[in-house]
C-alpha cells in the first residue's frame, strides 16, 4: 500500500528555492513534496544523527568549519552536513561509515528545505547564506573522530 503525505509547501516557495539551489550550481530534482539534491563527486553530503550529530555540529562551530547543515525532523536529531572533495577522501569516506555516518554521492538524492517529509519539514540548520563554504569531506571526518574520542568509554564486565 502506497502511503502519501500532504504537502504544505507552495509551488511558488519551491520554485524560489529551486532557483537559489541551481544559482549556487547545484543539480536539483522536483520531487512530489518538495525538492531533492542530487549528490556527485563535486558536492556530497554527510548525515550523522543523535548525540553524535550534536557534537560534531559543536566541533565544527568552535573550529570555524561549518558549512550548510540539512535537519530532519523526527524523534531522534537527524543532520545532513553539505560537503566537498569526495574524489581524494576514500579513507576519510570509510571511516565516516564505520563511525555510523551515512555517507550520500554518487546520484544519491537528499531533501532540501522546504521538502515535507513524513514528520514535517526539511530545513536549515545552518543555510549556505550563513556559512562561509561548504566543508570539505574530510572536515566532517575530522569532526566525527573528534566526537567519538571524547564519548566516555564504557566500561564491560566480565563473567
Amino acid at each position: 500500500m502506497r502511503t502519501t503525505f500532504s504537502t504544505s509547501v507552495s509551488a511558488g516557495a519551491k520554485s524560489a528555492a529551486a532557483r537559489d539551489y541551481v544559482q549556487r550550481g547545484w543539480t536539483v530534482a522536483e520531487t512530489t513534496n518538495g525538492l531533492c539534491l542530487i549528490t556527485d563527486a563535486d558536492l556530497s553530503a554527510v548525515e550523522v544523527t543523535g548525540e553524535l550529530a550534536a557534537s560534531v555540529r559543536r566541533y565544527l562551530r568552535a573550529n570555524n568549519l561549518t558549512g550548510p547543515v540539512i535537519e530532519i525532523p523526527g524523534a531522534e536529531r537527524r543532520e545532513i552536513h553539505l560537503v566537498t572533495g569526495m574524489r581524494k577522501a576514500e579513507r576519510a569516506v570509510e571511516a565516516l561509515r564505520a563511525a555510523g555516518a551515512v555517507v550520500h554521492t554518487d546520484g544519491d538524492g537528499i531533501p532540501l528545505p522546504p521538502t515535507h517529509l513524513s514528520a514535517g519539514s526539511a530545513s536549515w540548520g545552518v543555510a549556505p547564506d550563513e556559512s562561509r563554504w561548504i566543508p570539505p569531506v574530510v572536515a566532517l571526518g575530522a569532526a566525527v573522530r573528534s566526537a567519538l574520542a571524547r564519548r566516555p568509554r564504557r566500561l564491560t564486565s566480565v563473567a
